[in-house]
């Protein structure tokens, strides 16, 4: 394979950065509204806004015999962020900020010299809430600093990504998916003009299983859900539905990187799919050689000046969030992942996001009217 270039999210046009503030903005919903932005929201009373994790565009496209609801509703595909992961894009939906804004940039980041997961706000096995504020590391209010009622897993209500990225806002918290459509009903009906709902069981299923049966099964539920949405929603309400990444099948496609390729590495960041290597000082130059020659067949090679210089986080960052960057990044194209020791789960991931190819950075945002 002969790949073009990464696609860098367009992040002043179709992107999820702009769906909370196309809705929560100075503009009424009924003018100023992005072109992109799907045409049932200009007659709504109120808006719910489903994020189905994991539900990229090109997976929607190929299996919209098993989506019929979604593939059904007025919209088109749209850009995430860069890196495709869950924590950066989630918090550009609710910021209405780009990664270099927030600063949440990626799964793995360094953070006073330690690479935290975002998502379990840990070093290792060990908490580091105390040591590192989800409110310091990400310091902007969600949703425009209005209070949203966030229809979400019970579990995950309190924990420290939760407070980074949906702080201030009214948690709604289900145990089970058949709630979200109860609950959301009764935000609007309690006079909501705005709901937030997330549901993370394709990205689940798809990182244990992979693509097939179980995944397929996986679609025909998230769309049953959707449907069942619109069925509850008073009438006058729009469903909007979009996603944080899309996802690639890379299986035991592993690339496990060389003696040589990590002479001059001192820590790995990020995620399998845009690792990023931090050099010793100096140094950079021969990394991005040696990973070239390396690696370059199955994926994009790129220095963090290069990355700042085109703008694949946002046009601006401040030194704080550029502090969290490695300097050489393994960005793959090929359906393939960077292993990292220390960068370890439950179990190995089938299915894996973070890259800047089409299955990874184009997303849905779609909607109808209840």
């Amino acid at each position: 394979m002969t790949p073009g270039g990464p696609i860098i999210p367009d992040y002043a046009g179709a992107n999820v950065r702009g769906i909370v503030p196309a809705l929560l903005g100075p503009s009424s919903w009924t003018s100023g509204l992005p072109e992109w932005m799907p045409a049932c929201v200009a007659e709504a009373r109120s808006v719910v806004l489903l994020v189905l994790d994991g539900l990229g565009w090109d997976q929607l496209h190929d299996h919209r015999e098993l989506l019929p609801t979604v593939a059904s509703m007025v919209g088109g595909p749209i850009h995430t962020v860069a890196p495709t992961t869950t924590a950066t894009a989630l918090t550009s939906i609710t910021t209405g900020l780009t990664p270099a804004e927030h600063g949440l940039i990626g799964y793995r980041i360094v953070l006073g010299g330690e690479i935290v997961n975002i998502l379990r706000w840990c070093v290792g096995d060990q908490p580091v809430r105390r040591s590192h504020p989800p409110h310091e590391v990400q310091p902007f209010d969600p949703f425009l600093g209005r209070t949203v009622p966030v229809v979400s897993p019970a579990e995950l209500q309190n924990s420290a990504f939760s407070e980074a990225h949906l702080r201030g806002c009214t948690p709604v918290g289900w145990r089970a998916a058949s709630s979200i459509a109860v609950e959301a009903r009764r935000q609007v009906e309690a006079g909501e003009r705005l709901v937030y709902c997330y549901y993370g069981g394709i990205d689940k299923i798809a990182h244990e299983r992979g693509f097939g049966p179980y995944y397929e099964a996986e679609l025909r539920a998230a769309d049953a859900l959707v449907a069942d949405l619109l069925a509850a929603l008073p009438t006058g309400t729009t469903l909007l539905v979009t996603a944080d990444h899309g996802q690639v099948h890379v299986g035991d496609h592993i690339v496990t990187p060389s003696v040589e390729l990590l002479a001059n590495v001192t820590l790995q960041s990020g995620e399998g799919r845009f690792r990023w290597l931090h050099a010793v000082k100096g140094a950079v130059d021969d990394v991005v050689a040696v990973a070239r020659a390396e690696v370059g067949h199955c994926a994009w090679v790129a220095t963090r000046e290069q990355m700042l210089d085109e703008h694949w986080f946002g046009p601006t960052m401040a030194p704080a969030v550029r502090s969290r960057l490695g300097d050489v990044a393994l960005v793959a194209f090929e359906p393939v992942s960077f292993h990292d020791p220390a960068d370890s789960g439950p179990f190995e991931l089938v299915c894996r996001h973070g890259s800047l190819t089409s299955a990874e950075v184009n997303v849905p945002l779609v909607g109808a009217s209840a």
